[in-house]
């Protein structure tokens, strides 16, 4: 779980993002399981939108994985209304925009992998130092010489 700060943190970034980019018409945050970090998505049910966001996810890793294009880095759907624009956010998140027809994809794009890189880095050094200490609590912390270089688990980028 993301500590409220750093959840505070990812939904400031969302805001600015939303300043920026003025044809954006949502922002959301969640966890590559479907769980909601923060949002900004008036009109819209972000529950609703994180669960298909990992079910998204889920079928596009695979494909990536099947035509050997290398990990998950984004995905892109356009409607007869919008766009929909999904990027991976660190290690354990991802980032879902929601975009007016009128709008400069290129930009989307730019703005969007920008936003995503730094939520990755908030989400995933949070749940550095949760876990951290769930760590400790079960053995005795090895001589920092000795210590082995613990990383989370990776979803593929």
């Amino acid at each position: 779980m993301v500590p409220e700060a750093e959840v505070r943190d990812v939904l400031d970034e969302l805001q600015r993002l939303r300043a920026r980019v003025p044809l954006l018409s949502g922002a959301l945050a969640a966890s590559t399981d479907g769980l909601v970090l923060a949002h900004d998505t008036p009109g819209v049910e972000a529950e609703g939108v994180a669960a298909l966001t990992a079910a998204a996810l889920g079928v596009s890793i695979r494909m990536t994985d099947a035509t050997g294009r290398g990990g998950f880095r984004e995905l892109l759907v356009r409607g007869n209304s919008g766009y929909i624009a999904t990027y991976a956010a660190g290690s354990s998140a991802v980032l879902t925009l929601l975009a007016e027809d009128r709008i400069n994809v290129g930009r989307l794009h730019l703005e969007g992998r920008r936003a995503g890189a730094r939520i990755g880095e908030l989400v995933d050094a949070a749940l550095a130092r949760t876990e951290r200490p769930a760590t400790a609590a079960r053995a005795a912390p090895p001589h920092p010489a000795t210590a082995p270089n613990r990383t989370l688990p990776q979803r593929p980028t």
